[in-house]
């Protein structure tokens, strides 16, 4: 019995795989909403759409007026949801009506890898999480700790790197660059440690930092394959299930060094001023622990969990959001000419001076430079979509096309694309498709605040990302010390491409030459 319970959806994906080869010699229609099929729904579209998913999902917001219905057709009644990409349900769903929004239990199944971290806890727990991060980062000292930190990275990791590369005239990955660089800087801020990921030797990963490249992908599909598709992979130890087994088992090898080390070094961070997250988070575990949390594991494991949720923000939040920055100054040069224009003039360079120290004061006066990964932000954030289902029943204020009210049953799987909203007319304008950093600009010079739901990359209300500001100043040390020093060109005929993926990563890097600036 228990092997027809597998077999049964190995029969069912093999349909639909016959399925979409049928559907795909047919004349597709001018709309891009999927057909709701009888038996199968639309799975069959949203499967034929995974390798495009953000750009397919925001088709049919434009269609469909911001919010849309997915069916999963008979067979798979759990693919049933609701999508939308509406401010008004966004600002409904994580600010009005927060408390009865939780991440729910589709999100903690699909994202199980994260323990109990900040990313997959509710309530008490996630409570909990954020009092102790906002502890850290409110920290005196921690800011000055974030800038000597990160420049120590960018001037004795990244800049060597990138200038052995410059020397040899070979072409890079951008993308990989960055992810190693946002590895290596988090691992140093938080847990003392610089693993080395980024080298000279691009051709060694440090297996933590590949397995957190390497499961995104898997991740976005538990989405959009029926949870009984997966369960089997993942009995069967195949596919992107063997992948994020793989993924976990890095992460916990990791972690439990690194834990060690701390354990150790616990007097050290004290004494020398150094981030304790190790003494932070203990403390939070043995006071709450039988009290008011019901932790589902040890000391180690909660530890484990919430050193890999600060880890994963740390890294691809600023990776993610330089990538498509560099790419995006590649193909706006106007843009590029007026970063450069703004470093000389703040930290007082000449165009053949490399910039020496500078920190969060002189970061905050690079306007157009924050304006820049403001629109990028706006373009490309991080996270591309989340996932929350309904304790109660509820309203949602805007319905789509319909202009009417939807009522979302107790449990009901949203999915919240944070990616269209930044793509919608209705919310950006007709140019919202058109980099242009001028809009985050005042007439008087200064920055434009946009509220977090209509500007969702730092994700909304209270559950939004309490490095905000940290990353801003990373994001600010990195760009200046490159644009600066070079000029970063795509290689020809490298076509740039979203990923199918939970991180909005590029689908085949960002494959880029470096030329030094100083012989322009």
């Amino acid at each position: 019995m228990a092997i027809l319970v597998f077999l049964l959806p190995l029969c069912i994906f093999t349909f639909v795989v016959v399925f979409l080869k049928f559907v795909n010699r047919q004349k597709g229609p001018s709309s891009s909403t999927p057909t709701n099929w009888p038996v199968v729904g639309m799975l069959p579209g949203l499967v034929r759409n995974a390798h495009c998913i953000h750009d397919f999902i925001t088709e049919n917001m434009r269609e469909n007026g911001a919010t849309f219905h997915f069916k999963g057709g008979l067979l798979f009644p759990k693919m049933d949801m609701l999508v939308t990409c509406d401010p008004i349900n966004i600002n409904h769903i994580f600010n009005k009506n927060f408390l009865n929004y939780p991440k729910g239990p589709e999100f903690k199944k699909i994202f199980e890898i994260l323990g109990d971290s900040i990313f997959r806890a509710d309530f008490k727990l996630w409570e909990l999480h954020r009092r102790a991060t906002l502890s850290v980062i409110n920290q005196a000292g921690f800011y000055t700790l974030v800038e000597k930190t990160t420049w120590q990275t960018v001037t004795t990791g990244l800049v060597p790197v990138l200038d052995h590369y410059v020397l040899e005239g070979t072409e890079i990955d951008m993308q990989d660059i960055l992810e190693r660089f946002s590895f290596d800087n988090t691992c140093r801020l938080f847990f003392n440690h610089n693993p080395c990921s980024l080298s000279k030797d691009l051709k060694n990963r440090v297996r933590c930092e590949k397995a957190m490249s390497e499961s995104v992908e898997p991740l976005l599909h538990r989405h959009i394959w029926p949870e009984s598709i997966w369960r089997l992979q993942s009995w069967l130890n195949i596919g992107n299930e063997r992948t994020l087994k793989e993924a976990s088992e890095a992460f916990d090898e990791f972690f439990h060094r690194r834990i060690i080390s701390m354990e150790k070094d616990n007097d050290y961070y004290t004494a020398n001023n150094k981030v304790n997250l190790y003494a932070v988070f203990k403390k939070v575990y043995e006071e709450n622990c039988g009290n008011n949390i019901d932790f589902p594991g040890d000391l180690r494991q909660f530890l484990t969990d919430t050193f890999l949720g600060l880890l994963i923000a740390g890294r691809d939040s600023v990776s993610t959001t330089l990538t498509w920055f560099f790419w995006l100054l590649a193909e706006n040069p106007f843009a590029e000419t007026k970063i450069l224009e703004e470093i000389e003039n703040v930290l007082s360079l000449s165009s053949h001076e490399n910039p020496t120290f500078f920190g969060v004061e002189e970061c905050k006066k690079l306007v157009y430079l924050h304006a820049c990964l403001c629109e990028t932000l706006r373009l490309f954030p991080p996270v591309a979509l989340e996932l929350k289902s309904p304790v109660e029943p509820d309203i949602l204020p805007a319905g789509g096309n319909n202009n009417n009210n939807i009522k979302v049953e107790k449990n009901t799987k949203i999915v919240i694309s944070f990616y269209s909203t930044g793509r919608m007319e209705s919310v950006w304008g007709k140019d919202c498709l058109e980099f242009k950093p001028e809009r985050w600009i005042l007439a008087g010079g200064g920055l434009r605040h946009e509220p977090s739901f209509r500007f969702p990359a730092f994700n909304v209300g209270p559950r939004s990302c309490p490095g905000k500001e940290m990353s801003f100043v990373e994001m600010k040390m990195v760009a200046v010390a490159i644009v600066h020093r070079y000029r970063v060109r795509l290689v020809e005929g490298h076509r740039v491409s979203t990923r199918g993926s939970v991180i909005l990563k590029t689908k085949h890097g960002l494959k880029v030459k470096l030329f030094p600036r100083k012989d322009a």
